[in-house]
């Protein structure tokens, strides 16, 4: 059986890759750096795990995740989005599954998405 997605979406190519590396043991790994990128990656890829940065460029992370949310097909796909401004958390954290504050530990960042595929 194959390991189930997890989708990058980091606009910052050092971080975008750190959260790759934090998740390629459990997950079979696909990024996009930018939000419309990520929208047009989500038209074919089914992902039980979405890590999104908030701040893109193309598509904003709001956007990407209003989009996450209203398919059908990702009802069950888990969404960490990742930002650094508090303020945003607060006002974002309804609409997703976890929202850490940056700098996000990239061991931090495994052993939740860890939790999360068992909890699948």
């Amino acid at each position: 059986m194959s390991e189930p997605i997890a989708f990058v979406v980091e606009d910052d190519p050092q971080l975008n890759h750190v959260f790759g590396l934090a998740l390629k043991a459990d997950f079979e790994i696909h990024s996009a750096m930018d939000g419309a990128q990520a929208i047009e990656q989500l038209d074919h890829l089914s992902p039980a795990l979405v890590v999104l940065d908030m701040n893109l460029p193309g598509a904003s992370g709001g956007e990407v995740l209003a989009y996450i949310r209203a398919q059908k097909r990702l009802a069950h796909t888990r969404v960490i989005l990742a930002t650094a401004d508090a303020l945003q958390a607060d006002l974002l954290q309804h609409s997703a599954d976890l929202v850490l504050l940056k700098p996000v530990s990239p061991v931090q960042l495994r052993e939740l998405a860890s939790r999360i595929k068992k909890s699948n």
